[in-house]
């Protein structure tokens, strides 16, 4: 046999393996990041990819075709495999960044620069040129992503590194109310979080949601005492921003007489969040369902309404910036005009520009106006922006501190209550966040962005206060512990809705709280669901696989 025999033919594809080079690093850069929770990593599209790079084509020039046409996609597989927005959430969302000052969109950019993964990344280059010299990394590469592919058949819920998952807690120091309700009606967690059942679990929270509701009285008894509801709608605050800036423990929140501690806001934006509060009487809707046609039971203060408690319209801006005026109009069914702004100073302007009116002033107009009104029952939603981000002082162009922003509202809340106080009037204030302002950021999300609904975004502080009463709750707040949602503020007001708790000789605040409705806890924005499931969070992003949410 001669050598022309025992060798391969010339045609030979396999003649023309070239490795990844420079690829290798673009590979490790992404198990680096997948190792610290930092991607949301799609393996199988990963595994095409690399085969497409590692294809053996016998013509240098389409080789270096390849390498130019596989850069963009290299990108576009890179920003899929991140926690940021997609790129619908991005267009869907373009108007309003639009309308974003020069400064404040420079100030997102800053932020968007991590530099110290950039000097990981920088360590990460060295380290491969230097190793490159020695070891042929494509084998390597090869290898990890195979494993990856065969690790992710077990299962979505399957991490590439241990993680810590516990929800966020608070440190108020206060009374416990009963943690059991065995009506509590959340859905059974049972199961290994499969995508199966994980998905399961949410279409049956789903259903059962769907048929909840408050019932509120027909009419009111003839004993029943006339009072104002207030509910104050903040945005872009959660405990985990004010245990960033240490203000988890301000007296505002000694003041209240019941507080929800394990509150889910359901959502990271402000629109259906106020719109999901003012639907409070029913179930957690889906995100979806939230812009659909609601039975009229649905709507909170609708059913204020019937029992002779007159609709009124408080912002403290104007409503305008994503449509959010509109939106309480046409899916929260609030149609009260909205209160004259006239007159009212600002210390503060939005992200684009707009005034922020003293929120203060609001409240004391609202305070003259209930005394010289002849209605005898009133409900009143105030809206109000000052800690939302971006957000500056007039006459500055860089945005303000969240800190002496958050403790001025403060103060201005402690002072309108004293306020009420002295003018006699009974009234129930209820203070409901929107949502978190995202001030620390995490694994998935950079600081201020709030794509996707986390955990520390829709952990909220709910207080109740209740203004005018004989027997006034002594004490620190009567905590409520269970997992709770809007449903439980519905079904809290209906039962003070006659009024008589502000004229009894005495109140059992745990009765009173007694059996509130529960609700799991999952939030949901139009392209990412967060829930928990046996004590640990799972996240879909647009309606893709469940994935452990990184700690």
């Amino acid at each position: 046999m001669t050598d022309k025999e025992t060798t391969q033919p010339e045609n030979t594809l396999w003649r023309y393996w070239r490795g990844l080079g420079g690829w290798n690093f673009y590979f490790l850069a992404k198990f680096g990041l997948l190792w610290y929770g930092y991607l949301n990593f799609h393996a199988l599209y990963n595994l095409v990819f690399l085969a497409f790079l590692l294809m053996p084509i016998p013509s240098p020039r389409w080789h270096r075709w390849r390498h130019i046409i596989a850069i963009p996609i290299g990108i576009g597989l890179f920003y899929h495999d991140t926690w940021l927005p997609g790129v619908n959430s991005i267009l869907s969302q373009g108007s309003l960044i639009a309308s974003f000052s020069a400064q404040y969109i420079l100030e997102l950019t800053g932020r968007f620069i991590n530099w110290q993964m950039v000097g990981a990344a920088f360590v990460l280059l060295i380290a491969y040129l230097f190793v490159t010299q020695w070891v042929r990394l494509t084998v390597f590469t090869i290898a990890a992503l195979v494993w990856l592919n065969v690790a992710n058949i077990a299962g979505p819920a399957m991490a590439l590194s241990p993680t810590t998952n516990t929800p966020a807690t608070s440190d108020t120091s206060v009374v416990s109310a009963s943690t059991a309700n065995p009506g509590s009606n959340q859905p059974a967690a049972n199961g290994a979080p499969t995508e199966a059942n994980l998905t399961a679990y949410l279409e049956q929270f789903y259903q059962q949601e769907k048929a909840r509701v408050t019932t509120f009285p027909d009419t009111l008894p003839s004993d029943a005492q006339p009072f104002d509801l207030l509910i104050i709608n903040i945005c872009s605050l959660a405990w985990s921003d004010m245990e960033a800036v240490n203000l988890q423990n301000n007296p505002l929140w000694s003041k209240m007489d019941l507080m929800f501690t394990r509150f889910n806001s359901a959502t990271a934006y402000s629109g259906p969040a106020s719109i999901r509060l003012l639907r409070a009487s029913c179930g957690q809707p889906s995100h979806y369902d939230l812009y659909q046609p609601a039975n009229q039971q649905c709507y909170l203060f609708d059913n204020l309404a019937k029992l002779g408690f007159k609709e009124q319209l408080m912002l403290d801006h104007s409503g305008v910036f994503g449509n959010y005026l509109k939106a309480l109009r046409e899916q929260a069914d609030i149609q009260a005009p909205l209160m004259s702004q006239a007159g009212i100073g600002n210390e503060l302007a939005s992200f684009d520009g707009e005034p922020i009116y003293d929120d203060l002033q609001l409240l004391n107009r609202w305070l003259e106006q209930q005394k010289k009104g002849s209605n005898a029952r009133t409900a009143t939603f105030f809206n109000v922006i000052p800690l939302h981000d971006g957000n500056r002082f007039v006459g500055g162009n860089k945005a303000a501190d969240y800190q002496p922003r958050a403790q001025k509202l403060f103060d201005q809340l402690n002072t309108f209550l004293d306020e009420l106080q002295k003018s006699g009037r009974k009234v129930m204030v209820v203070f409901v966040p929107e949502h978190g302002a995202a001030l620390v950021g995490d694994k998935m999300q950079m600081s201020g962005l709030r794509d996707i609904p986390s955990p520390d975004i829709t952990h909220i502080p709910v207080g109740i206060k209740l203004i005018g009463m004989q027997a006034p709750h002594q004490g620190g707040p009567l905590e409520i512990t269970t997992p709770s949602s809007y449903l439980a503020l519905s079904e809290l007001i209906s039962r003070l809705v006659d009024g008589k708790v502000f004229s009894a000789p005495s109140v059992d605040w745990k009765a009173l709280t007694q059996g509130l409705p529960q609700t799991a806890v999952i939030s949901e924005n139009d392209n990412a669901v967060v829930m928990q499931y046996q004590g640990k969070f799972y996240i879909r992003l647009n309606a893709g696989d469940w994935v452990s949410y990184p700690q």
